[in-house]
Order: structure tokens, then sequence, then C-alpha cells
């Protein structure tokens, strides 16, 4: 097989589950209906917090930047993975791939942030409720947001430009769904020691340090419900709080095992279920784990319904 340079390669094939051609079917339908959920449920969020004036708070304003962030993750990856699954092999242009993989780290970049800022507005909110108006207040949460969605124009902009910067090796067929960095950068036929410090160091900053800001907020939000006299607000507060932690933990596990080595010896098939796991199932339960568990959404989501059907009797 002869070695193509950067310049020659013109496209990529995307390999997905091919090997296993009698699970394609199934699999199909199996996202289609991910997918669609996903988009509606984080759609619902959006549209119900921009509509109900008593949800323009932090805390829920942060929470419709997140499913902004989820519906189009979902949108970068899906509709391409679906046309995988249903062709069993296809192929993605150089600068498909590229716009791909830039948006999953933009997107995948600002989520980690985010969901740190969440975890410490909950902090604020529940630790130190008297001062929260000025903790939390509106510039505080503008530069928090910003800070998010710059955090991960930035990654994407160095990662992304710095892996296709590298010549790649023939043939170039992607072991994997979609466009993500380690399953590209194995198909590059330079050094990459220098990438693979970066990367390690780019997730600790990137994934690792929100994780622990968001284990030691909830750490003392769990001391501060211990001291709640309710038994019944105790056992809602561990409720939320365990819900949540299964949420992040998902994300910032599967994401800090791909991208803390990016040529790691992972089989490619493991790769593949550990990229679903935080690109496809966090999207999904996301609106469930801070919709359905909280009562202000939940009350605002009645409310929204109610009028809809009043709106159809008329």
């Amino acid at each position: 097989m002869q070695r193509q340079n950067q310049s020659s390669v013109v496209e990529f094939i995307l390999l997905g589950f091919s090997n296993f051609p009698e699970l394609q079917e199934q699999l199909f339908g199996v996202f289609l209906i991910i997918y669609l959920v996903t988009l509606v449920g984080n759609a619902i969020i959006i549209v119900i917090i921009c509509l109900e004036q008593s949800l323009h708070a932090p805390m829920y304003l942060f929470l419709q930047n997140l499913s902004v962030v989820d519906m189009s993750v979902s949108t970068v990856i899906m509709p391409q993975m679906l046309v995988v699954l249903s062709t069993e092999k296809t192929t993605i242009t150089f600068s498909g791939c590229f716009v791909q993989m830039y948006f999953l780290l933009l997107l995948g970049g600002t989520e980690c942030f985010l969901l740190g800022a969440m975890a410490y507005d909950r902090f604020a909110a529940i630790c130190h409720p008297l001062k929260y108006p000025v903790i939390m207040n509106n510039s505080v949460f503008t530069k928090l947001v910003m800070f998010s969605w710059a955090s991960g124009i930035t990654v994407a902009t160095v990662q992304t430009t710095w892996v296709f910067s590298f010549p790649f090796c023939g043939p170039s067929e992607i072991n994997h769904l979609f466009c993500e960095t380690p399953p590209v950068l194995e198909l590059t036929c330079a050094d990459t020691f220098l990438f693979e410090i970066y990367a390690f160091t780019g997730t600790i900053l990137i994934i690792i340090c929100p994780f622990l800001l968001i284990l030691l907020s909830y750490i003392r939000i769990l001391f501060a419900i211990l001291k709640m006299p309710s038994t019944t607000g105790r056992q809602k507060a561990f409720s939320t709080c365990a819900s949540h932690l299964t949420s992040v933990t998902l994300l910032y596990g599967t994401a800090s095992l791909t991208y803390l080595q990016p040529k790691s010896g992972y089989s490619p098939e493991t790769k593949k279920l550990m990229s679903l796991a935080y690109s496809l199932l966090t999207p999904l339960l996301n609106p469930l784990i801070y919709t359905l568990r909280n009562t202000e959404m939940t009350r605002a989501l009645m409310k929204f319904w109610r009028r809809k059907v009043d709106l159809h009797t008329f």
C-alpha cells in the first residue's frame, strides 16, 4: 500500500460498525430514535426557558446554553453517523472531517466548562443563599457563559489545526463513527509526541479541572443538605445531586479516557462505545435529569402544555 501525503488526501472513509453488518439496521433505528428524542427534549427546554419569564435566572439560563450545546453535538454527529450505518461504508471529505472535528471539540470544551459553572451556581445558591444574588449576578453569569464558549473555540481551533497539519498515511480509513481526534490521529505518519503531551495537558485542564470543581461543589452541597431539618428535603436534594453527578461522571469519565491517551491501546470497538457514551447518551439524558427532577421546570412544562391544549381546543 503506497503512502499518501497530506496534500493528496481528499477524503476519508468512515467504517462505523461495518464489522457487524447484521446489526446495521437495528442500530440505525435505535440511533435515529435517540437523535429525534434528543432534539425534541432539548428544543423544549430552550423554548420553555425563552417563553417563561420566571425561568430567566442564571440556573435556567445555564441549562438553556447546555441544551443548545447538546442539540448541536447531536446534529454534528448523528446525521453523518446514520449515513454510515445505512451504507456500511461511506466517505467524508477532508474539509468535512476538519469541520466535524472542530465543532465536536468546540462544543465538548464548552460543555465541560458550562457544567462546572452550573455546579458553582448550585453551590452558591444552596450554601450561600443570602449572598447568591451578589455572587451570581448578571455580570458574573455573562462572564462565565462567555468564558465557556471562548474556551471551547480556543481548544477547537488549536487542536483541529494541529491534527490536520500532520501528513496522513494511506489507507485513509477511519475506524470510527465520526471524525474524532484519536482515530484520525492514528492515520498520521509523523511524530505526534508533542501533540500527545498537549492533549494530555489539555485534557487535565479542560476535563479534569472542571470535574474536580463540580465534585468539590457537590461535596459542599451535600454537607449543606445534611444540615436540612426536613427529611423529605434531604431525600429530594440527594436524588437531584445523584442524577447530576451521574450525568457529569458519564461525560467526564468517558471523555477523559478517550482524550488523555489519543493513541491508547483500546480496541476500535471500545473507543466507539466510549465516544457514544459522551456524545450520544449525555445529550439524551441531560433534558431528563435537569428537567424532570426540577419543580420549576416541570411546572413551566405543564403550563406550556396546557397553553397548547387550550389553543387547539379553541
